[in-house]
């Protein structure tokens, strides 16, 4: 296993040289992590959407079932018929917990839609950012060998800082992986 390791951390290591000399083919690969990320976020926002509006139609029902049953029980109280009175109570309170419990699941997905939509606002945003830092990067500089390390980081320093795009990556990947778990739940 140690050659495997040895193997292995080389690669690692001449990647990360590779990289740190052409910045840009790194830009690329966030940018494209970034847009499949934005599709998954896309295909989750579609799938909530489409949970909404069954959750909603299915309100709307048992509150058509729920005013039918409320009719039926005023008609029999006129018809003094007391047995068919409580049974449709009965029904009717049955349904008005079953529109209460399908209320709650639409709240859960109405969250969870806000959820996803914030989440693909800010993929999007750093999607824009990266493309900025590799529209910078692939841009030929004529005082390049002038720079200075403080001219650099500049005030969009968190956004040039590769951990903190990593971080930023991975947090949003878990967030839409959280996401689609509950989705389908």
């Amino acid at each position: 296993m140690g050659l495997f390791d040895d193997l292995s951390r080389f690669l690692e290591t001449r990647l990360d040289e590779f990289l740190r000399e052409h910045p840009h083919l790194e830009l690329e690969a966030i940018e494209e992590q970034l847009r499949e990320q934005e599709e998954d976020t896309q295909r989750l926002i579609a799938e909530l959407q489409q949970q909404q509006k069954q959750q909603r139609e299915g309100i709307v029902a048992i509150a058509q079932q729920i005013q039918r049953w409320h009719e039926r029980i005023e008609k029999a109280k006129a018809a003094q018929r007391w047995d068919l009175v409580q049974a449709a109570q009965d029904k009717e309170a049955s349904l008005l917990r079953l529109g209460n419990q399908r209320w709650g699941q639409m709240e859960g997905v109405n969250k969870r839609l806000e959820r996803a939509q914030r989440l693909l606002a800010q993929i999007r945003q750093r999607r824009q950012e990266v493309k900025t830092q590799s529209a910078r990067a692939a841009a030929p500089s004529a005082d390049s060998g002038r720079s200075s390390a403080g001219w650099q980081r500049g005030a969009s320093e968190a956004a040039d800082d590769p951990l903190e795009a990593q971080f930023q990556r991975w947090e949003a990947e878990r967030e839409l992986d959280e996401m689609k778990r509950q989705s389908r739940s």
